[in-house]
């Protein structure tokens, strides 16, 4: 194979038709696009300035022992995130899920109580383990079986806790 390249000779055929697209119409309609996008902006910025302006003269006459507060509450103080009811947005994911994640782990291996009046108590999660190991799981009767009556059976009659008369 050769390594030469293949130049074509132009020729009327193979031009593009210059009466269709000029590069100049191009332009032209770029230039327009531009043009229509600043008059689009321009128009929106004005329609928000008279509707903010017409909200404001419409605003209803606040009472005066309604404790008035600064315009712009975009910046908010520390001391007025703290009166803020619960739940409240999280400002730091990271932080705020790590101190999380460290109560409960404090929470799951500690002793504490969970009701004191009931005497229901928490402990750690290796002793649990360490006690069910040692004592087993407490059994419970299947379902649709009777619980077993506390007496003597003699002779097929039931007796509770008195002999027969």
């Amino acid at each position: 194979m050769s390594d030469e390249l293949k130049h074509h000779r132009r020729s009327p055929e193979m031009e593009f038709e210059r009466q269709d697209l000029s590069p100049k119409a191009v332009y032209a309609f770029l230039v327009g696009l531009a043009v229509a996008g600043v008059l689009v902006s321009l128009f929106l910025w004005g329609m928000y300035e008279v509707l903010d302006a017409r909200e404001k003269r419409h605003q209803p006459v606040q009472n005066p022992l309604v404790q008035q507060t600064k315009a712009d509450t975009r910046q908010v103080l520390p001391t007025e995130v703290e009166k803020f009811p619960q739940p409240r947005l999280e400002q730091n994911e990271r932080l705020e899920i790590n101190d999380f994640r460290r109560k409960e782990e404090q929470t799951l291996n500690s002793y504490g109580w969970v009701d004191e009046k009931a005497g229901v108590v928490r402990i750690p999660i290796d002793r649990a383990m360490q006690l069910i190991a040692q004592r087993g799981l407490p059994t419970t009767p299947k379902a649709g079986t009777a619980p077993a009556v506390a007496g003597k059976v003699n002779d097929g009659n039931l007796q509770k806790g008195k002999a027969k008369q």
